[in-house]
This record gives structure tokens, sequence and C-alpha cells, in this order.
């Protein structure tokens, strides 16, 4: 497979972070998540699609604001601690490291959290969406 310039993964963290720095004042008290790039993969028999993972670290306490994937199917898996996850109008669910859910394109993210106040999360967030689709994360506006 190939791999996307190191430009362009750094452009995309860089949307993904500024997108999600869009309602740091709403949530003063809740420290907010950090972003990583992890990789970025064109799929080889699915042309015009991409598999891109970042890394979402949160320290205790931490959330990400109520959000959407565009028209991204996703996948998050927790690779450490426990991390407090909602979609649209669905139950409210607790994943701890090993476990996995899977949000259908346009799901709406409500909740999106670290389940603990007292130790990190971190989960991997892998995305499958057209290779030119750039906004991986547009965070609600109040």
């Amino acid at each position: 497979m190939k791999h996307l310039p190191t430009m362009s993964m750094k452009l995309l963290a860089a949307s993904v972070m500024l997108a999600a720095g869009c309602a740091v004042a709403a949530e003063p008290a809740a420290p907010r998540e950090t972003i990583s790039p992890a990789f970025a993969h064109a799929i080889a028999n699915v042309p015009g699609k991409t598999m891109t993972a970042l890394v979402v670290s949160y320290a205790p306490g931490g959330k990400t604001p109520a959000h959407r994937h565009g028209k991204a199917f996703v996948v998050g898996y927790v690779l450490e601690g426990a991390i407090r996850s909602r979609l649209d109008n669905g139950k409210e669910q607790v994943f701890h490291a090993g476990e996995s859910w899977t949000e259908a394109p346009g799901a709406h993210h409500a909740v999106s959290d670290n389940a603990s106040t007292t130790e990190p999360a971190k989960l991997l967030a892998i995305f499958i969406a057209d290779s030119n689709d750039k906004d991986l994360v547009s965070i609600d506006k109040k």
C-alpha cells in the first residue's frame, strides 16, 4: 500500500486539531484530548478510499466535545484505560482496553471522554473515507 506523504499527515493532523479546538471555551473545566496521526494508507482494492488512523489521548477526566465524522466509517479501539461513548440517541457505554465500537457515516458522537478522573485513556480512531476528505472531525457548533 502507498503511504501518504508526511506533509499530508501533518495537514490532516493540523485540520483535526483545529476543528477539535473550536469548542475549548465552552468546556473550560475538562481537559481536552490530544490527537496524533498514526498512519494513512490508500486502500488498494477500493479506489478513492483511504484508511487513516489517529491516536486520541485523554488526561484523567478529559473530553472531546460532541462531534461528527462526516461520511467516514469509523472504528474506535481502546488502547489504554476506559472510554465513555454515546452515538446519536443510543445508550452511553464504557469501553475498556482491547474493546472497540464502530460508527456509521454521519453518526453523531454525542459523548466521547475518559471514563476515569484518575487514570489516562487512549484510543485508536480508524477512519475509512474518501481519499480527498480531510475534514474527519467536525465539532458541533454551540
